[in-house]
């Protein structure tokens, strides 16, 4: 597993049923409500101290994925996009990466296209089983239960850089 994600540089994310647990509330006022990990967002402060890009690239758009993702400093919050790998050139142009260095990791039939595009593909344990079975890892977190900060830790310690980046956050004053 760690060999996987040993040069990865881009960590893309679908939302629904990755990011959250694939539920969404709506009130009879057409208010909706999702529920994030907040735990991801120590995740996602990890990845900006190790300089390590983390962006969404979701079927369905929503309000609330666009403020949790300007609360995490995600700068490139795609959505309402279901042929998602029509959008991976910008995403590579974007962040300078080539394709071979992103990790993606999705849940649903449509993130099937983006798995065989990208350089690692992950699903999520509660994923459509067809998902699982093209992913090349799966997590041991279910969807809108910390995914995105396993994905980082796993991608940092199997960079080698994990125990460091602790240290010179402990270390640094905010």
């Amino acid at each position: 597993m760690s060999q996987l994600l040993e040069n990865i540089k881009l960590l893309l994310f679908d939302v629904d049923g990755v990011l959250t647990d694939n539920q969404i509330f709506i009130s009879s006022d057409s208010t909706e409500l999702k529920s994030f990990c907040i735990d991801d967002g120590t995740g996602a402060a990890i990845a900006r101290f190790a300089d390590l890009p983390l962006a969404f690239l979701s079927g369905r758009y929503s309000k609330s994925t666009e403020i949790w993702a300007k609360e995490l400093g995600v700068s490139c919050c795609i959505q309402g996009v279901i042929d998602k790998k029509n959008k991976l050139p910008e995403i590579c142009k974007k962040f300078n990466v080539e394709l071979s260095e992103i990790a993606y990791v999705g849940d649903a039939l449509i993130d099937i296209p983006v798995f065989e595009k990208v350089g690692v593909s992950i699903a999520v344990p509660n994923s459509h089983i067809m998902v699982k079975e093209k992913a090349d890892m799966i997590t041991d977190s279910y969807g809108g239960r910390g995914v995105l900060t396993e994905l980082v830790e796993k991608t940092l310690k199997s960079q080698n850089r994990y125990e460091d980046i602790l240290k010179r956050m402990k270390n640094e004053k905010f």
